[in-house]
């Protein structure tokens, strides 16, 4: 069966050096995300943007996401559980970073809302891996574990690699190719935990990205505003 392998980057984007991008060229099959503004982190945006390119994309599809696109990926992932092979998360950015505007500063803005409460708190409906460093400066490890736990995912801990990303010398990358593969390969032996049903399938004005869009409008902010 076709499938597609949806390379999701992070803030700023992922540079031709970078894992991602090399990933991108070893996989016949993969595309990556289009209609991103890299440098504007905000959720309703990228989420809108990585749910209209899985509903392009044929077959199944395998999500390959790093940092701030994690986010992006799972809320996406959310409204269409029925497209979603499986789900590879690299660094994924701590919601608290980031508020429905983009980033956010906790001490400057004690009362702006972080994008914790815009995550989905369930299993993701899909076998999924995060992948995490002890030393990431955009996330903890104990958050990493505490979201990994949320979405059912299986967490890979490989030590300290800091971000994952060309600054921490992950350009070419056997191991991350060697996860992917082990997800696709492992399928549903990977732990899902308990799925509502119910979440899992709800569309349109109900869903989470819907929800998300309805906050950003409400702030003012452009989106797209089909569904």
């Amino acid at each position: 069966m076709q499938h597609t392998t949806l390379i999701v980057p992070g803030l700023h984007g992922s540079s031709p050096e970078h894992w991602q991008s090399w990933m991108e060229r070893q996989l016949p099959d993969a595309r990556r995300v289009p209609e991103i503004d890299w440098e504007q982190p905000i959720l309703a945006l990228w989420a809108s943007a990585v749910r209209s390119a899985i509903d392009r994309s044929p077959g199944p599809v395998w999500v390959v996401a790093h940092s701030f696109g994690c986010l992006a990926s799972v809320v996406a992932a959310a409204d269409r559980p029925n497209r979603i092979a499986g789900l590879m998360l690299v660094a994924p950015a701590d919601p608290e970073r980031f508020s429905p505007r983009g980033l956010r500063d906790a001490n400057t803005h004690p009362d702006q809302e972080s994008l914790a409460r815009w995550i989905p708190h369930c299993p993701l409906g899909a076998p999924s891996v995060v992948v995490a460093s002890t030393n990431d400066p955009w996330v903890r490890l104990s958050s990493a574990a505490y979201w990994a736990d949320c979405w059912g995912s299986h967490l890979e801990e490989i030590g300290a690699a800091g971000h994952i990303n060309v600054d921490s010398g992950h350009g070419p990358w056997p191991h991350g190719m060697e996860l992917l593969r082990a997800l696709q390969a492992a399928g549903d032996d990977l732990p899902l935990g308990n799925i509502d049903e119910r979440k899992l399938n709800r569309r349109g004005r109900s869903g989470a990205l819907a929800r998300l869009r309805h906050r950003t409008r409400n702030e003012a902010l452009l989106f797209d505003p089909g569904n």
